[in-house]
């Protein structure tokens, strides 16, 4: 019988794609491991292998399609000894319906993934719903898991509740079940699903809150300039789920900012020792140094480093408990065309500064060119979020999920400092704490960060 391949899940949050590529055509011939299709997630570009053996019967949804949903049939493989034009007939009969494009409605966006705020942030929202394999049956939705509970993003609660529709009514179309916006949407529009009137308070009672005042529609913006005066770029993925994830962590994590001057004279001087003494190595180029050191390479490693002298902060907050890492894996925020990821050194607190420099280089080149893996920038116990190249001498960064802090590193720059009474210059940079206060108080959090000023002050630590 036919074979359908789906749109796999190439992540724990992603719900849709981008199909950029066929690899294949109608009539090859295909087995377990071949890379058939390019897709592209909001924040890369990877490869999908088949899973089974076949011939291509029908590639049902063309190349270049966007918005395609996480389960939806993409292929329709012929089993061994079938006929492919009958597999095709037989096999899913209509592509999956194009993703219309954004209405600009910026205040109702969906994708829960890696947020960012001015220095940048990555995904790593856990799920319990692993990823679908291409060319496997989809899993039938399905309600949720654990006592009648119902699962829904976050948009889709928000909208049912605002038109008085009972989420736990609305089926889902979503990855595994999931209630998503189309659903609640679909719902309104057929008038089902109605959540029972709230019951009438008694008297006495305190007042309800006020509603929630709701953002400017699209119109309502659009409205405020002259017509021609503008041009609607729609959102990529990317920026949808930047906002989304933005929103997310800005509502539901209490912030608090902690900020302290550091000097940065010697870490300088260490760091011009040590690049000096870089071991020459061959390459396609013609030689260059092992290694060459950053500022911010150093202030990896501090922060890694803090973070194992400081164990309680070194931690994640979940409803049911607090989550204690064993080991500081260090987002590092790099800018790319269209938004921010956060690829992560691990165990940064056990690598030597110059795999911690080579690791990083390799890891925003690829960045770059949207070639990392999924689990190189999800997850994760901290970032770092470095504007000192911008000049910018301090500011306060948003807290990635599921991470309790956030490092936001300014420039450095020669300020005048006061010792034993006198008037001195030194290189000096700023630095901002934020903590999720459910996680990190404010005594804590102070900890953590005189344990890395004491560090990025007298650097030979790091050495050792």
């Amino acid at each position: 019988m036919p074979i359908n391949i789906t749109m796999p899940a190439l992540s724990p949050t992603m719900e849709e794609g981008n199909l950029s590529k066929w690899l294949v055509k109608e009539g090859d011939k295909v087995s377990p491991g071949d890379v058939i299709a390019e897709i592209e997630t909001d924040k890369a570009t990877m490869e999908v292998e088949a899973v089974d053996e076949g011939t291509v019967a029908k590639l049902v949804v063309p190349a270049g399609t966007e918005g395609v949903k996480v389960n939806a049939l993409i292929a329709v493989l012929a089993a061994e000894g079938e006929d492919a034009s009958a597999a095709a007939k037989s096999g899913g009969d209509a592509a999956p319906a194009k993703a219309e494009p954004p209405k600009a409605e910026t205040s109702k966006t969906e994708t829960p993934t890696s947020p960012s705020d001015g220095g940048g942030r990555a995904a790593g929202e856990p799920t319990a719903a692993p990823p679908t394999p291409a060319g496997r049956p989809a899993d039938p939705p399905h309600k949720g898991e654990g006592e009648g509970r119902t699962f829904a993003s976050p948009l889709a609660r928000r909208i049912a509740k605002e038109a008085g529709v009972d989420v736990s009514a609305v089926t889902g179309t979503g990855p595994h079940g999931r209630v998503v916006r189309a659903d609640v949407d679909a719902a309104i529009a057929g008038g089902g699903a109605k959540a029972a009137p709230a019951a009438k308070a008694p008297a006495g009672a305190p007042a309800a809150a006020p509603a929630p005042v709701k953002a400017m529609s699209d119109d309502q913006v659009l409205r405020l300039f002259e017509e021609g005066s503008y041009e609607l770029v729609p959102h990529d993925n990317m920026r949808k789920t930047i906002a989304g994830r933005l929103v997310e962590a800005k509502t539901t994590i209490p912030h608090f900012y902690l900020t302290l001057d550091c000097e940065l004279d010697a870490l300088l001087s260490l760091r011009t020792q040590l690049n000096a003494a870089a071991p020459v190595k061959k390459t396609d180029k013609g030689e260059a140094p092992a290694y060459k050191l950053s500022v911010n390479d150093m202030v990896i490693k501090a922060m890694a480093m803090a973070l194992k002298a400081v164990p309680d902060a070194n931690a994640s907050w979940t409803e049911s408990a607090m989550v204690k890492h064993r080991h500081a894996d260090v987002g590092v925020a790099v800018s790319i065309p269209g938004g921010l990821i956060t690829p992560i050194i691990r165990k940064a607190d056990e690598k030597t500064l110059s795999v911690i420099s080579n690791e990083m280089k390799d890891l925003a080149s690829r960045a770059r060119s949207r070639k990392l893996k999924p689990e190189e920038y999800q997850g994760g116990t901290t970032a770092v979020s470095n504007l000192g190249m911008f000049g910018i001498k301090d500011f306060a960064a948003v807290i990635n999920p599921p991470h309790a802090t956030i490092l936001a590193v300014g420039a450095g720059e020669e300020r005048a400092v006061v010792k034993n009474g006198e008037i001195r210059i030194a290189t000096v940079m700023s630095v901002t704490l934020s903590t999720d206060h459910r996680a990190v108080d404010g005594a804590l959090g102070a900890e953590l960060l005189v344990a890395f000023k004491k560090l990025i002050e007298n650097p030979m630590g790091m050495l050792v």
